[in-house]
Formats: C-alpha cells, sequence, structure tokens
C-alpha cells in the first residue's frame, strides 16, 4: 500500500486547510487511516483517525472541533478538513494505514504504512 499526501501550505491564524492522502496498491485490506503531526524538536502526534468499515472518528483533545477527518468518495481519498487553525498546528502531517483491526488507533505503532508528509504552516 502506497500513501501520497496533498494539501499543505502556508495560512494565517483563524484559516482553513484541507489536507488529503490517497492510498493504492492493496487499500481494500485496509482497516482505518490516520493523520498524524510532527513539529520541530517534537514527538510525532496522534490528529485524526477513521475506521474503515463503521466510519467511526477520533480525534485528538487539541483538534476536537476545528478538525474533521472523512472519506471523500469522489476522489477516494481520505481527507483532513482544518479550520480554525493556530500557529500551533505547525507540524509536517503524515498520512497512515493500517492493515489490522483493534487497538488503539492513537498510537504510531498501530499503523503499517506512512505517507511522505506535508507541511502545513500557521501565522500569526
Amino acid at each position: 500500500v502506497q500513501l501520497q499526501a496533498s494539501g499543505g501550505g502556508l495560512v494565517q491564524a483563524g484559516g482553513s486547510l484541507r489536507l488529503s492522502c490517497a492510498p493504492s496498491g492493496r487499500s481494500f485490506y485496509l482497516y482505518g487511516m490516520g493523520w498524524f503531526r510532527q513539529a520541530p524538536g517534537k514527538e510525532r502526534e496522534f490528529v485524526a483517525a477513521m475506521m474503515w468499515r463503521t466510519s467511526t472518528t477520533f480525534y485528538a483533545d487539541s483538534v476536537k472541533g476545528r478538525f474533521t477527518i472523512f472519506r471523500n468518495g469522489a476522489k477516494n481519498t481520505i481527507d483532513l478538513q482544518m479550520d480554525s487553525l493556530k500557529p500551533e498546528d505547525t507540524a509536517v502531517y503524515y498520512c497512515a494505514a493500517r492493515d489490522a483491526s483493534g487497538g488503539d488507533y492513537s498510537l504510531r505503532t498501530s499503523y503499517t504504512y506512512w505517507g511522505q508528509g506535508t507541511q502545513v504552516t500557521v501565522s500569526s
């Protein structure tokens, strides 16, 4: 499975961006996908995730109410709509996919496949 992330960029605080992640290869075996981010000098952290079969979503407390993860059927991607962006959202964002059910969707170790990352910069 290959993951191609896109949609990053520079935006002012309070603005919006949408990230997209396109899975290819044996993507029909996936159980779910998620987004993580890594700011300079910090650990990669969980942002949001979606279970493929039930569309159940999970969010980090820091983005709840501002970010929305969803499947974009028209583009066959998993998108992350980011609204009310803050400077502290600045990071490289990675999409990830898992090929097993169960476990904690917020853990990096729960994911098998990773995209290349896309930079999001929020200016104050």
